[in-house]
């Protein structure tokens, strides 16, 4: 009887993040990665078995290192005041209440990163003093969320959000209040998320003091969270 070739192609299946790492050094089996395309002959049942071993050095060209964006500032409309050096750094726990930001209002399925979320973004950092002091006064995140659908209404169910919603206009203007105070109190030290929270309550007409306003904050609070910050911002709500 004519012996039959049959011929099996090895294929590449991408490691699943699922599955625990593995020690290259343990006794499981592998393939060693240094080995050059070829054929492996054994029989099965009376025919001949040909398996083919692709390079794997160039399938492991092919797969790419994802490499996560970390910021180390917040945008700004007033990009000539970095390049002088002069701006101040963001904390750390406000550059993380506005990545959080980004990502409530892409729950929400908004386009725009908005004061509201930006507000949603400070809560749900959850650990610095503005966010304490909000829920010391009764301003939980499911509030606000609440709130915020109730004003601004829910999206369409079939939009997605951009990875990184841009911000809209008073929310801009919020970010830029922050950095212009610090810079007016002439202290060291970084902007922080109390800043962020009263940029927010700066801006009059925007979503997130609407909703601020309706939860309790008023300008008394706005007084009393820059004291707890040994920071002079009063003249600005008078």
């Amino acid at each position: 009887m004519a012996s039959t070739s049959i011929t099996l192609s090895a294929l590449s299946i991408s490691p699943s993040t699922s599955q625990p790492h593995r020690n290259p050094s343990a006794s499981s089996p592998s393939l060693p990665c240094h080995l050059p395309p070829y054929n492996l002959s054994t029989t099965f049942m009376g025919k001949k078995l040909s398996i083919r071993i692709p390079n794997l050095n160039h399938l492991a060209s092919k797969h790419r290192t994802a490499v996560a964006t970390v910021l180390f500032s917040l945008p700004t409309a007033k990009p000539d005041r970095n390049s002088t050096g002069k701006s101040p750094k963001w904390s750390a726990r406000a550059i993380k209440s506005f990545a959080m930001a980004e990502l409530e209002a892409r729950k929400l399925k908004y386009p725009n990163t908005g004061t509201e979320a930006l507000l949603m973004g400070i809560l749900v950092e959850g650990t610095s003093l503005a966010a304490k002091f909000l829920r010391a006064n009764g301003i939980t995140l499911f509030k606000v969320r609440d709130e915020t659908v109730n004003l601004l209404g829910k999206s369409d169910l079939y939009f997605f959000s951009p990875e990184h919603p841009p911000l809209t206009e008073p929310a801009q203007r919020a970010l830029d209040w922050a950095v212009d105070q610090k810079l007016k109190s002439g202290e060291n030290g970084e902007i922080t998320v109390a800043h962020l929270l009263l940029g927010i309550w700066s801006e009059k007409e925007s979503a997130g003091h609407k909703i601020l306003a309706s939860l309790g904050f008023d300008d008394e609070k706005a007084k009393e969270l820059s004291k707890s910050m040994d920071t002079d911002y009063v003249s600005s709500f008078k």
